[in-house]
């Protein structure tokens, strides 16, 4: 997202993200059943052979839906690249198991919205539902995800980690804006490319290629950037070489992103990518939204495989990320200014860190979600912010720019 704060599980704004490399959850073993018997502790129920649920994407994220008595509807993400599922605090409230035994989550220390280090407890969920998967006795940790409903424009009650899906074939089915969910013994053929991926850490490890160099990157659902590269130890080929561009919000504090494009082919399995966008990293390569959205993926736990597979054979074409200079961190009443990047348009308009934004093209900013402001950088040529100073409101034009052309 090059002019938005990239608010992401995987770049955990203000408290949520990656969680895979420092956390470890234990799930309860359990069995999947077709038939409605009284549920046990610690087990996943199928009620169908074949569970399809409607998700709704933005950005690069899947989101489903689920209500399952009288409150909600509620809305999660799913995170592959989370070790943990994370619910909001009104959430666990409502579901948090009486008189469950601790749970198996660590503590973690993340940085609040004031700055300040916080605690975020552990829960045991007495259960989650999705259309007719049941999950029971979920372990989480209980985190604010204010931030990342204000990103989103979407109120979002929880992430769920990939251990939850243990005992399901998981199909995040990007192109048809689904995600499936079968028995995992009884896994059909697939086409595609079916690559075997590291699990240890709770989280799916696969080889990528890019060039004649072999790599390991993580598969990341909960990011919705590009491919997400650590270069240390590799001599990438650049067509752009990385330039600083957003600034993102982590467990630790804001930095600024280096964001360019490779020279050199992405290739998963048999499918290549062509001169992909990147984000550089210092932490484990993953492929985000932005690569996966292009796929349908289905993850076997048990047999440690998940499946590529597009439909068409049509090349995938990374478009320039454009921008007009800003990051952003969103209430529903202003976006407050994040971060400016050198020589662009904003740092040309002498846009300082922390100045408010109330209207973007004379709308309030409460109506401009996530996907309607990316609609919006990827087509016009300049857009129009709307500053309060005070009492006083000025309108500042932005042109858009390629950033990474």
């Amino acid at each position: 997202m090059p002019s938005s704060s990239a608010v992401s599980p995987r770049s955990a704004a203000s408290v949520l993200g990656l969680l895979s490399s420092i956390l470890s959850v234990l799930l309860t073993t359990g069995c999947i059943s077709f038939h409605r018997e009284a549920p046990r502790p610690g087990r996943t129920t199928l009620g169908s052979p074949l569970i399809v649920l409607p998700a709704q994407t933005i950005g690069g994220y899947l989101i489903v839906e689920a209500k399952w008595d009288r409150s909600g509807p509620y809305h999660f993400l799913i995170d592959t690249g989370s070790s943990v599922t994370l619910v909001s605090p009104e959430f666990a409230k409502r579901y948090a198991a009486k008189n469950a035994p601790p749970s198996a989550a660590p503590e973690v220390r993340v940085k609040s919205a004031t700055g300040e280090s916080v605690v975020l407890p552990p829960t045991t969920l007495r259960r989650i539902e999705l259309g007719d998967a049941r999950f029971e006795d979920v372990p989480a940790l209980i985190s604010d995800c204010g931030p990342l409903s204000a990103h989103l424009g979407l109120k979002i009650d929880g992430i769920l980690g990939f251990p939850l899906f243990r005992e399901t074939l998981l199909t995040l089915d990007y192109p048809h804006s689904r995600v499936v969910l079968n028995p995992a013994y009884a896994a059909p053929l697939q086409p595609g490319a079916t690559i075997p991926f590291n699990n240890a850490s709770r989280t799916p490890l696969i080889p990528i290629q890019l060039g004649d160099t072999t790599l390991i990157a993580l598969i990341d659902s909960g990011s919705d950037a590009p491919l997400s590269l650590n270069p240390v130890g590799l001599q990438p080929s650049y067509a752009v070489a990385p330039r600083p561009g957003p600034t993102v919000s982590t467990l630790t504090g804001d930095h600024t992103q280096e964001v360019g494009r490779l020279a050199d082919a992405l290739a998963i399995g048999n499918y290549t990518l062509p001169r992909p966008l990147i984000e550089i990293t210092d932490e484990l390569s993953a492929l985000g939204g932005k690569v996966l959205k292009n796929f349908i993926v289905t993850f076997n736990q048990e047999k440690s495989q998940v499946t590529f597979y597009r439909e068409t054979t049509e090349a995938i074409v990374f478009p320039p990320a454009r921008s007009t200079g800003l990051s952003f961190t969103k209430t529903p009443v202003y976006w407050r200014v994040a971060g400016v990047v050198p020589g662009s348009p904003a740092a040309a308009a002498q846009v300082q860190l922390g100045d408010l934004i109330t209207r973007i093209n004379g709308e309030p900013v409460g109506q401009w979600n996530l996907r309607r402001y990316e609609q919006l950088l990827a087509a016009a040529p300049e857009i129009m912010f709307t500053f309060l100073n005070g009492t006083r409101e000025t309108n500042v034009t932005l042109k858009v720019f390629e950033l990474v052309p």
